[in-house]
């Protein structure tokens, strides 16, 4: 039986602290173009509202930058995704910046809402910062707390008013709930980059964290059946994979917060295909490729568009 896979583009970066992410998706696109590759013309092709307008003028917001906006992304995108899986299709969501991936989570949750969800996120980064918590007001270091329902107000270092403090309720009550994910329902894959907020929260939840290391030495099968343990109560699951969880010197710098001592392409991939061949992964996410950061002329989003590629022959053939 062949899955009818749909690419949802969300170009905009308002949530990331470095520009030229909205160029992410195109740069795949254009990738798979160079390639001879017709992935983008054989499947279903959707795109959400761009609102990087709002990176052109101030925000009111120092410790939830542009969250205003990033409000009106989450609710797009809950509804585009949750209408596509209800209609039997597999979102791959190609996104500027990390900041979005809680209004897709939404849009699972929405479309299930009687499902238990979980989630594997490979990244460099644990976004799980709340307003309370950032060190930068970023907000694509808080998707995680976002549909967590996380405040952390036990490390707050940071007094928000009235009007964040509503927006991020908001934020987090996207689709009509607000605990989308439970912490036994998470698995952060490559993490290596998090400051001391991130590491109270992630211990006192006890969320599970496979490290760079474990994947060296033990493989990519030994992450996999971590992941599946974790994971065995769920009923769905949720991948997302921001290209910082690579090793920037064996991949390229090309994303906003490239981290060292990440996996290998090659590790990211098979991890990649081996998730997707899970018949519990519902929605992909890929995120933070930045060509404007590239020093190897777009070699970020060739390797992406190669996991692109790979993912969605598995899932087609699943």
């Amino acid at each position: 039986m062949s899955t009818n896979v749909t690419f949802l583009i969300n170009k905009s970066e308002i949530t990331a602290g470095t520009r030229g992410a909205s160029l992410g998706p195109d740069a795949i696109i254009t990738a798979a173009r160079k390639k001879g590759s017709y992935i983008f013309g054989e499947n279903t092709l959707d795109k959400i509202q761009n609102v990087n307008g709002y990176l052109d003028k101030p925000t009111k917001y120092p410790f939830a930058k542009r969250i205003d906006g990033l409000l009106s992304i989450y609710e797009e995108l809950n509804s585009k995704v949750s209408s596509l899986l209800k209609n039997n299709s597999f979102p791959i969501i190609l996104a500027a910046d990390h900041g979005s991936a809680g209004g897709t989570i939404s849009g699972l949750k929405s479309a299930f809402p009687d499902k238990r969800i979980g989630a594997v996120w490979i990244d460099a980064h644990a976004d799980i910062h709340t307003p309370y918590t950032t060190p930068s007001g970023n907000m694509h270091g808080m998707p995680l707390a976002s549909v967590m329902d996380i405040d952390n107000l036990e490390c707050k270092i940071n007094d928000i008013d009235s009007e964040t403090e509503e927006l991020w309720r908001k934020l987090k009550n996207v689709g009509g709930i607000s605990k989308k994910i439970n912490a036994d329902d998470m698995v952060y894959v490559a993490v290596r980059d998090t400051e001391p907020e991130e590491e109270s929260v992630i211990e006192r939840l006890g969320i599970k964290l496979i490290t760079v290391e474990q994947i060296r030495k033990e493989g990519v099968n030994a992450a996999l059946k971590i992941i599946n343990e974790q994971l065995k109560d769920c009923d769905l699951v949720y991948v997302t994979f921001d290209v910082d969880s690579m090793d920037p010197d064996l991949s390229s710098h090309g994303t906003g917060t490239p981290v060292p001592d990440g996996i290998t392409p090659d590790e990211a991939k098979e991890l990649m295909m081996k998730m997707a061949a899970n018949t519990k992964t519902a929605c992909i996410e890929i995120v933070e490729v930045n060509p404007c950061l590239d020093e190897k002329v777009n070699a970020m989003a060739e390797i992406t568009l190669d996991i692109v590629e790979a993912v969605t022959d598995v899932v087609k053939n699943r």
